[in-house]
């Protein structure tokens, strides 16, 4: 059921953005900047649709969008700098993969991704997809997890961020038959090889976009390993 708090949280992402829906200007601006200064945009992009990823699915696990200790700010800047790392791999992987499937044989494999969409095409970005979330994200999950939990266990300030990660204890106590069995084993085939090779279809200036808005869905995950992680 919905409550004042939800409604406030909804109404904040309508003001967010209607200017880019109703407002000519607006868009055009973020498009030409987007296409001249991607990686800032990378950087942006996920440290606010990311976090609010992160903030709904703490709503979901605890019924609010905020506690002590979860630490918004750090989080969003963490989250801004592995958008970096995302932004990275789209372009070695959309550009490498189609390089490996024309070497394979798969000879109009660069052209595809530029031309209307036809079989080629779609198999290119699954392959895109794939290569990506098998070599990439496992690394970039564990990575968010062992910075969030050094969030966590500083309180969620600020000055977490200047201290240093206790990356072997916190890579030892994590939860592997979730991160595992759940997070990679599922979520991985399941929903972001899928999800990603739609990435891969659209224009180069909606990629990381997209890519970001599928923050909220890593946040509902996040949410449901984390339950999982508490039986």
């Amino acid at each position: 059921m919905l409550k004042r708090k939800d409604l406030f949280f909804i109404l904040g992402c309508i003001v967010f953005i209607t200017p880019f829906i109703i407002s000519e200007t607006v868009y055009n601006a973020y498009v030409e900047y987007n296409k001249n200064h991607g990686m800032i945009m990378s950087f942006v992009k996920f440290s606010i649709l990311a976090t609010a990823g992160e903030v709904i699915g703490l709503r979901i696990r605890t019924g609010n969008y905020n506690q002590k200790g979860f630490g918004i700010i750090p989080r969003s800047i963490v989250w801004g700098f592995l958008g970096l790392t995302i932004k990275m791999a789209f372009v070695i992987f959309s550009a490498g993969t189609p390089e490996l499937l024309s070497y394979l044989g798969l000879k109009n494999a660069k052209s595809a991704l530029a031309n209307n969409f036809t079989v080629t095409k779609l198999f290119v970005a699954f392959m895109i997809s794939t290569t990506m979330n098998v070599v990439f994200a496992p690394i970039m999950m564990t990575l968010h997890k062992i910075t969030d939990t050094h969030i966590v266990a500083n309180g969620g300030t600020i000055s977490a961020l200047f201290k240093p990660i206790k990356f072997r204890k916190i890579f030892n106590e994590l939860n592997w038959d979730v991160q595992w069995n759940f997070v990679f084993k599922k979520t991985i085939p399941i929903f972001w090889i899928p999800a990603h090779t739609i990435t891969f279809l659209l224009p180069n200036e909606f990629q990381v976009l997209f890519a970001a808005l599928l923050g909220v869905a890593l946040g509902v995950i996040l949410a449901i390993a984390a339950q999982m992680g508490k039986k």
